[in-house]
């Protein structure tokens, strides 16, 4: 009997073009918009976007707890998506890897985001509440009248 890794994937529509979203991902500024969940806020972050290029997100939370995350990139292709490690600095042994794909469709992009090779179920659980609050902060981003 072969254990299955646990792994997510979320899709969604954002109201901005491949590019943009891929800017709001690849870049210190762009993810200090908007990443993490929504009683967190970005503290730190570090982007060096290039194959091997490293990044490090430091949050803090409203009760002023602080978590830091970071990984190395493993596929970087501008406009149309991204790939990269994931561990947390209180756990570097349980390394996950996160996909982003970025397509574009008539209202903007289809983002595609897949988190795989937990540890648990329970850690993938997580992770799906962390990146559903994270990706409804991203899509505000682009709400509203186009930039």
């Amino acid at each position: 009997m072969s254990a299955t890794v646990p792994s997510l994937t979320l899709v969604r529509r954002l109201r901005a073009p491949p590019q943009r979203v891929f800017e709001a991902w690849s870049s210190a500024e762009g993810l200090a918009g908007w990443f993490g969940p929504h009683h967190t806020r970005v503290e730190v972050a570090e982007v060096d976007a290039r194959p091997g290029g490293r990044f490090r997100v430091v949050l803090r939370e409203d009760n002023g707890a602080r978590h830091e995350v970071g990984g190395h990139y493993t596929e970087v292709t501008p406009g149309e998506g991204l790939a990269f490690t994931w561990a947390w600095h209180n756990a570097p042994e349980r390394e996950s890897r996160v996909t982003i794909r970025l397509r574009a469709v008539a209202e903007g992009t289809e983002l595609t985001l897949i988190h795989d090779r937990f540890a648990d179920a329970d850690t993938a659980g997580r992770h799906r509440r962390g990146w559903t609050e994270s990706l409804e902060r991203l899509g505000a981003l682009f709400e509203g009248p186009a930039a």
